[in-house]
């Protein structure tokens, strides 16, 4: 496969995604107004219950069985280790060139969450369609790729619904107590600068005063009920608290949705039952895929809707941008096949090239768009990921090129 026959298909699925972003944006405009703020977020609450869960328990019901979760455990691994290099360096891109407190949460999120599913759907198969790919018979490349991007699919979600939307939401909690302590700052500058007012206007100051003191004190009070000391805490309180935590992440909807597909195609009866053209109830099928159909364009849409406000009010610095860039499709793709390989020296891997071509993909994607669903849910940085998303997905048609010719050519 050559240089440019390689470039088109790498392109085809970046311009797919910027062609709907600029429909989205054009819907967002006050001429059309077709999607408000309002809307936009009331749409991103049905990707998020309904849509992101129907698309990926149809991916990993369809196609994964107990017998490839044996066998393909190292992409677990693989993709833990995605989350884990982008999440180092996304946390040095902030050391270094500090955005605001509120955009870290995103910088490092888009760093370390690949787009797992949705481009390697069209990334993949587009590349064992072409004569010349170094993966064998077109068919069963297609086949295998899909079962492979598929598995890539549900664990994606898995780390992305518990990882990254962690890091969101905890970046939208912290920016907002911090916008809570400036204003209560500004307010108390306020009552204290006004030194030419009567007796009667101090009078007024002091009552204010107090009632600020008592709505300090019950916030205090009531912070202190919901988040207990930690320091005084006993540490089987703390393990408790801490599973707490983790099994309220695993309860968001795609979670659960990747939870239930797993259950659903490893039982070969439940399967049978649920799963194909000829099973009692594919009726279930049927409409939980045509609900995932609505995901993809619907988060588009969104991302293109708040790329408006990005470009309006740009606020991510410059020299952010360039470190996301720079660790995104140099620094990860490089550790990447370094990890690959030397797993592939130690025997970890099947013998299957696709797989390990796979597995280098895995740390070369651009940003999952599901941060900007993320993003939306919790009111944090919308115009600033949407922004991070432009770039990302415009250098990431280049990127992907470059990148799966020495993936090809180190397999080959």
């Amino acid at each position: 496969m050559g240089f440019w026959t390689l470039l088109e298909v790498a392109c085809m699925p970046i311009f797919q995604v910027l062609i709907i972003s600029v429909l989205g944006a054009l819907m967002a405009t006050e001429y059309w107004n077709l999607l408000p703020l309002d809307a936009r977020k009331s749409i991103n609450k049905v990707v998020f219950v309904v849509f992101t869960p129907a698309l990926v328990f149809s991916n990993v019901a369809k196609t994964i069985t107990f017998g490839d979760i044996v066998s393909w455990w190292f992409m677990v691994v693989n993709i833990g280790l995605t989350f884990l290099v982008g999440g180092i360096l996304g946390w040095i891109v902030v050391k270094i060139f500090k955005p605001k407190p509120y955009q870290e949460g995103v910088v490092i999120a888009t760093v370390s969450s690949g787009n797992l599913g949705n481009l390697l759907l069209i990334l993949v198969p587009a590349i064992c369609n072409e004569d010349g790919n170094p993966f064998g018979d077109h068919s069963v490349c297609k086949t295998t790729g899909l079962a492979y991007v598929s598995f890539s699919m549900a664990l994606g979600n898995f780390f992305i619904w518990t990882y990254s939307y962690q890091l969101i939401r905890t970046s939208s909690i912290r920016w907002k107590e911090l916008q809570a302590a400036e204003e209560t700052e500004e307010a108390s500058k306020r009552r204290n600068t006004d030194l030419d007012a009567d007796e009667e206007t101090h009078l007024l100051k002091r009552e204010d005063e107090e009632q600020a003191a008592v709505v300090v004190s019950e916030t205090s009070v009531n912070q202190a009920i919901v988040t207990p000391d930690e320091s005084n805490m006993p540490f089987s309180h703390k393990v408790l608290e801490f599973f707490r935590q983790i099994l309220h992440e695993l309860l968001a909807p795609p979670t659960v949705a990747a939870i239930v597909g797993f259950f659903v195609g490893s039982i070969t009866v439940i399967k049978n039952i649920i799963i194909g053209d000829d099973a009692p109830l594919h009726v279930i099928e049927d409409s939980i895929t045509r609900l995932g159909n609505g995901t993809i364009p619907c988060i588009t849409l969104i991302l293109g809707g708040n790329l408006i406000q990005g470009l309006r009010k740009p606020t991510i610095k410059v020299p952010t941008l360039l470190g996301v860039i720079i660790a995104k499709y140099i620094v990860m793709p490089a550790i990447g096949i370094g990890i690959v390989t030397g797993a592939d020296k130690l025997g970890l891997l099947p013998s299957n090239s696709l797989f390990h071509f796979v597995l280098m993909l895995q740390f070369t994607l651009p940003p999952a768009m599901n941060i900007g669903t993320m993003a939306q849910l919790y009111d944090v940085a919308e115009a600033e990921c949407s922004v991070i998303f432009l770039w990302t997905y415009l250098v990431a048609a280049l990127a992907l090129t470059v990148w799966s010719t020495i993936f090809m050519w180190i397999l080959s």
